[in-house]
């Protein structure tokens, strides 16, 4: 079993209020990260966001109108890397997930990784890889700026099917030149919609109509033809011979035609959280085994991340049981304070429904816990710092779960 570790720099108030300055953010990222890097954690995860959620609460349609503060303040990973690079020895950096919509495009993002790629691997003896998680975005306020957003009626009407096919035209286009390809529009994804991309025949029956009104057609179409978004000659991306092989792709998406696709141009894995069904992530895994890009060798359970909250309580001065109530106590006004956020309101039944898939407890019940809901083979990216600011007891946590739990897993697991 590998563990990675998530650091999600959220500038967000904590259950207690707490709302820290940006420079105490990353001097707490910082000492995370050093402290990830000693206890032997595989890959650290770093979030990256764009834009002020403070701020688009006042706009037209807010996306997350009852968030307080910043939902994460890395706004540029490639610089973020470098610098994470510098500070570690052996710990990879990766990122979950830059958004291929949002800063200048696909195109622009290729560019940023590329340069990034070339200094990072200007030393030969440096073999430790820079692992790119990229998808459409969650937070759809931030590729808006950037033109993502509704053209026409139809567009209008289409929208949430839509904004997929448009991840899926800026992801041929992403990973056709990092690749190396000379690329134009002409030979990039197109999107054709049919009643497939659609959940109910309501849906679709919206974009019809949306058509027949806005292209004064006689009859409601079988398919619409959308124009695209990323418009251009011939381009190629420099530098162009960066190390290639310090880098590994992640695609943040459970759209299986997604993930079909970029399997088709290069070895992309999928990232995937542990409250997603069992069901649904054994599926993945036995699709991607006959998808994945023959160049990326063959699909193992690792080359999926599950993220997973955990809320570990190894406090001296508490019994066991002192420890296990803790834990609980924590996740519970964590998780509330996530979904108040998100939604406005707490709803217990999703606090409890979350809380049922974080880790949480002393170590035996977080080792167990794993064992229980884990492949052997699984890798698991740990977050810690979830609506928690207290830095030095994060590490604390860090560092019970590596020197801890993860040797009590081995041993259930050789049980």
């Amino acid at each position: 079993m590998d563990h990675d570790i998530f650091f999600s720099i959220s500038q967000t108030p904590d259950a207690s209020g707490l709302i820290p300055s940006e420079q105490e953010m990353f001097r707490n990222y910082f000492q995370q990260l050093k402290c990830a890097d000693k206890l032997g954690f595989g890959v650290g995860w770093i979030a990256q966001a764009h834009l002020s959620t403070e701020v688009q609460k006042s706009n037209s349609k807010p996306v997350v109108p009852h968030w307080q503060g910043e939902v994460g303040l890395c706004t540029d990973f490639p610089q973020l890397a470098m610098e994470s690079f510098r500070q570690t020895n052996t710990l990879e950096i990766g990122c979950a997930v830059i958004s291929i919509l949002a800063s200048g495009g696909p195109i622009a993002q290729a560019e940023r990784i590329a340069n990034t790629l070339q200094l990072h691997g200007l030393n030969p003896n440096e073999h430790r890889k820079l692992h790119i998680g990229f998808s459409a975005g969650r937070f759809e306020f931030m590729a808006r700026p950037y033109g993502i957003k509704p053209r026409n009626s139809i567009e209008e009407a289409a929208w949430k099917a839509l904004r997929g096919q448009i991840f899926m035209e800026a992801g041929d286009v992403f990973l056709r030149l990092l690749r190396g390809d000379i690329v134009n529009s002409d030979q990039t994804y197109a999107t054709v919609l049919t009643r497939d991309n659609f959940r109910s025949d309501e849906d679709w029956a919206l974009v019809q109509n949306a058509a027949v009104e806005l292209e004064h057609l006689d009859a409601a179409p079988d398919s619409i033809l959308i124009p695209k978004r990323y418009v251009f000659e011939d381009l190629k991306i420099i530098p162009q011979n960066f190390r290639r092989e310090l880098l590994s792709l992640v695609a943040g998406t459970h759209e299986p035609k997604a993930q079909i696709f970029f399997n088709s141009i290069a070895p992309v894995k999928v990232f995937n959280l542990s409250i997603t069904k069992p069901e649904v992530i054994d599926a993945t895994h036995e699709r991607m085994r006959e998808v994945f890009h023959a160049d990326g060798g063959a699909w193992t359970r690792g080359d999926m991340p599950r993220t997973s909250f955990v809320f570990l309580n190894n406090e001296p001065h508490l019994s066991t049981e002192q420890q296990s109530k803790a834990a609980h106590d924590e996740a519970k006004a964590a998780l509330g304070a996530y979904w108040n956020a998100l939604e406005g309101t707490i709803d217990p039944s999703k606090v409890t429904n979350a809380a049922q898939n974080a880790l949480i407890g002393n170590i035996e019940e977080v080792a167990q816990q794993i064992v229980e809901r884990f492949h052997p083979e699984d890798r698991i990216m740990a977050w810690f710092d979830f609506f928690n600011h207290d830095s030095d007891r994060v590490c604390r946590n860090m560092t019970a779960y590596m020197e801890h739990v993860v040797p009590r897993v081995e041993e259930l697991l050789q049980a």
